[in-house]
């Protein structure tokens, strides 16, 4: 089995990441991972058709002792991707997600919140591997009003317990995510970031600790302090100088003021809410000047909601607009595991622990990349008197890509004579069933 041209071409920039060896069992994992029903290493292997021909025990080694970094693996993902971004400021996207899994002796594994079965009166944990994942959010050309995030750097994060059991250190969510900010940004200083994250990833961990060429956008709890930024200190006055100004309204608080009614287009909806901002500072970080926007939703019933952005100069609607933009994250994990298997592989040591997931969603990057590049051009809809698609989902794009690599192989029999062509319509109409 062997991927479409074009897409085995898209791979090439990111051999300089590995050796020749390795990249070659890259690629073999990466043809199966696309066409396997369950995503086991050794059924990426059956898949790919190389089981018989090398040892499994090879591409083992790729995950748990092969000398190539997940980070530079990442980056090279992100390069790959920069002709797809905005050339003004790069937003990112920033969340963690839970695989579950069973095994008591699966390197960092533990108790975690898990977010799909809790409610917001009962919180459940399950038992798996939690990650810190960011992503860069893009609008693909075919779809301008569409965002897409496309993961690249990725953090397995340990809680006490996990931490202990390895003999690591125990770091924070938010410690991680600053340390994968950090990469990002030194690898393109010249470039502008501006990372989308929820209340976990807003407070002053994060905000007191981002680089210098990124900004942030985040959530505000309805009763935080907030000050105004201190006055200039006059001459020859004692003491020390104040690190706040005077006591500003908290965002609960702003919304009994005048405001302005806006109507945003969100989520994929219309939404009219009525909005109070201002600039202030809150009390962690009283250096740092924010544009606090307090919203209240004037239809769903929904609650009131702050916002904070770096960004001094933006305008509400801006705030909530890049906000918005945060929720292309939960699509990219959400299609990596219905799709791509996130949860499935069984990695047992730290390195194949640490490195076997992440590949799932730098796939889901590659493919949407090449979809957008190349694979549109072959994308079928499905057109029905009774539905039709108005864009492709991810479904659609892995679904072309295995149609395709399967085209390109069957076709290359070069059938002709008599009948051949009748051949090809039902060979074809299988291949679309079966991808």
């Amino acid at each position: 089995m062997d991927l479409v041209t074009s897409f085995a071409v898209l791979l090439q920039p990111l051999a300089i990441t590995m050796t020749a060896p390795s990249f070659d069992n890259f690629v073999t994992i990466l043809t199966g991972w696309v066409f396997a029903r369950r995503r086991t290493l050794t059924g990426m292997l059956t898949a790919a058709g190389v089981t018989g021909k090398r040892h499994h025990a090879a591409f083992h080694r790729f995950f748990a002792q092969a000398h190539w970094s997940l980070d530079a693996l990442g980056l090279a993902v992100f390069r790959m991707l920069e002709p797809l971004l905005d050339k003004d400021t790069i937003f990112l996207a920033l969340d963690d997600t839970l695989a579950r899994k069973r095994g008591l002796k699966m390197f960092g594994v533990g108790m975690h919140h898990d977010p799909l079965l809790s409610s917001r009166n009962k919180a459940i944990t399950n038992w798996g591997h939690s990650w810190v994942v960011l992503g860069v959010v893009v609008r693909l050309p075919l779809w301008p009003e569409r965002a897409l995030c496309l993961p690249i750097l990725f953090r397995m994060y340990l809680n006490h317990d996990a931490a202990e059991r390895a003999r690591r250190a125990y770091r924070t969510r938010p410690e991680l995510a600053i340390e994968m900010l950090q990469v990002l940004c030194k690898h393109r200083k010249n470039r502008r970031f501006h990372l989308l994250a929820d209340s976990a990833y807003g407070g002053q961990s994060v905000l007191c600790h981002l680089p210098a060429n990124c900004d942030l956008t985040s959530r505000l709890v309805m009763n935080a302090r907030l000050y105004a930024a201190p006055l200039p200190r006059k001459p020859g006055a004692k003491g020390r100088p104040r690190k706040r100004g005077v006591r500003l309204p908290t965002p609960a608080e702003m919304l009994k003021s005048r405001s302005r009614h806006l109507t945003l287009n969100i989520y994929g909806r219309r939404d009219r809410v009525r909005a109070v901002n201002a600039a202030a500072c809150v009390y962690a970080a009283p250096s740092r000047l924010l544009r606090v926007v307090a919203v209240e939703p004037l239809v769903g019933g929904r609650e009131r909601q702050a916002f904070y952005s770096t960004c001094t100069a933006a305008t509400p609607q801006e705030v909530l607009t890049w906000y918005a933009l945060r929720w292309s994250i939960e699509v990219a994990f959400h299609d990596s595991k219905q799709h791509l298997g996130f949860e499935e592989p069984q990695g047992w040591s730290r390195r194949a622990a640490e490195r076997t997931a992440p590949v799932a969603m730098l796939l889901y990057s590659l493919i949407v990349y090449w979809f957008a590049t190349e694979g549109h051009r072959h994308y079928k809809p499905l057109i029905t008197s009774w539905y039709t698609k108005p864009r492709a989902s991810f479904g659609d794009m892995l679904a072309t890509l295995r149609r395709e690599s399967l085209r390109e192989q069957s076709f290359s029999w070069g059938l002709s004579g008599p009948g051949s062509q009748k051949i090809l319509q039902a060979l074809e109409r299988t291949l679309a069933l079966a991808a």
